[in-house]
């Protein structure tokens, strides 16, 4: 009987060496920039064998969430055209907005939720949620799901 596999999205900074190094020879090898695995990880300074031990499980949070629907969460202060910045924004990178959700606003704010269609996106997710968190008067911005 297998298990299903199960997935969780953790900050670079927590991972074990290992992983991330793994995942830039993974880069390496996409882009050309190493010809071969023995290259790659050389480059890396990482081990044939731990590459392989970890090639398949680690995967960038971007190559997670190409041509997926995400689903972005926001806390917005209740100020007029701010959710029309919030849509420049997803405009301006190309994400393809599938549905947006609001509830009224109390205390001054309103969460908003956005699922995006992300198969055209021009720039990294962690790009995207940069541009949402920095646009004046949002106060969080975060990913629900992908």
């Amino acid at each position: 009987m297998s298990t299903k596999p199960k997935y969780y999205i953790v900050e670079a900074s927590a991972l074990p060496e290992v992983f991330l190094k793994v995942a830039e020879a993974k880069r390496l090898l996409s882009t050309g920039e190493a010809a071969t695995v023995n290259e790659a990880t050389r480059m890396t300074e990482i081990s044939r064998s731990a590459f392989y031990k970890y090639r398949d499980a680690v995967l960038p949070f971007q190559n997670m969430m190409t041509g997926r629907i995400v689903t972005f969460q926001l806390l917005l202060h209740d100020e007029p055209g701010l959710l029309s910045e919030i849509l420049k924004v997803f405009a301006q990178t190309h994400a393809n907005i599938i549905t947006i959700n609001s509830i009224v606003p109390t205390n001054g704010t309103a969460v908003v939720t956005i699922s995006a269609e992300t198969i055209d996106l021009t720039v990294t997710l962690e790009e995207l949620l940069s541009r949402l968190t920095t646009t004046p008067g949002v106060v969080k911005a975060e990913v629900l799901a992908g």
